[in-house]
């Protein structure tokens, strides 16, 4: 006999938990043969308000955390990725990929978080400088995370695009908010699954899924939200975001008409854009 499939409810991943919208609703995701293939959960500005809350509760606690222990467990999640490879290419593949290019996103995305977990211990090298002043100081300028992150991932990838934006923010001790690709989540809420399985504190990473018309604003003028990162939209909301964000003074990143695909879409200075400086004088002498 034959029987129906039962399409599977994408919830959303909050404080370590996968609760549904507090709301309660949900949009059906359609393949090219416009079959449901899955129930996403169409998140709201409560469950936005909700994740900046378990965000910033993890902050302290992971931005305090070694430079070593976070690269070794970003380096954990490209392995419990890595081991789940075969499920990543087939929800690809059903969001419309090529059995080829799905092959090459989920690689690309595994090698994505092992170049970033391995300059977790390295890029306060690069960026950090002693500086020459004309008193009897050191003066010291070293890197610190901006802190709570809300990244607007981009629409046409969904997961090496995620991963390239989510990697440089949390090697660095910021925890974020992610608000997924609306036309392609799946792949976001099982990348969530991975995380939740791979060491990292509750609170650090929180995936949202929904409508960006109705969520984008509230990025950019949350007031505990202290940096936004946006990957693509148009002109309108992207002086929509600068404004907002310029209430409260957040930093405003913009990586718009970016080949996720390509090398030079992984850099160091990712991981700076998401960082603060902060000098500290030290007398010389008695």
């Amino acid at each position: 006999m034959s029987r129906l499939s039962v399409a599977k409810t994408y919830k959303i991943y909050i404080g370590g938990k996968f609760p549904r919208t507090e709301s309660g609703r949900y949009f059906p995701l359609h393949d090219s043969k416009d079959h449901v293939i899955a129930n996403i959960c169409r998140g709201s500005r409560k469950d936005f308000r909700n994740a900046v809350v378990a965000a910033r509760k993890a902050q302290p606690g992971w931005a305090g955390a070694s430079a070593y222990l976070r690269g070794q467990i970003i380096y954990r999640i490209a392995e419990m990725l890595e081991g789940r490879r075969e499920q990543f290419i087939a929800e690809l593949k059903q969001q419309g990929s090529t059995a080829s290019a799905a092959e090459k996103e989920v690689d690309a995305s595994i090698d994505r978080l092992i170049y970033y977990a391995g300059w977790s211990d390295k890029y306060q090298q690069v960026f950090s400088a002693v500086n020459p002043v004309s008193s009897s100081h050191f003066n010291f300028s070293v890197l610190e995370p901006t802190g709570v992150v809300g990244i607007i991932a981009p629409d046409d990838t969904s997961l090496l695009g995620l991963v390239s934006n989510l990697a440089p923010c949390i090697v660095g001790g910021n925890t974020c908010v992610v608000l997924a690709s609306e036309s392609k989540p799946l792949s976001a809420i099982s990348f969530a699954e991975v995380l939740h399985s791979s060491d990292v504190p509750a609170g650090v990473v929180n995936i949202l899924t929904g409508y960006r018309e109705e969520l984008t604003g509230q990025f950019a003028s949350h007031m505990d939200v202290n940096a936004v990162v946006y990957c693509d939209g148009s002109r309108k909301v992207a002086t929509a975001i600068q404004t907002a964000a310029a209430d409260n003074i957040k930093r405003v990143v913009s990586r718009v008409n970016t080949d996720w695909g390509k090398d030079a879409a992984q850099d160091p200075y990712l991981i700076k854009q998401t960082q603060e400086v902060k000098t500290t004088w030290h007398p010389i002498g008695s």
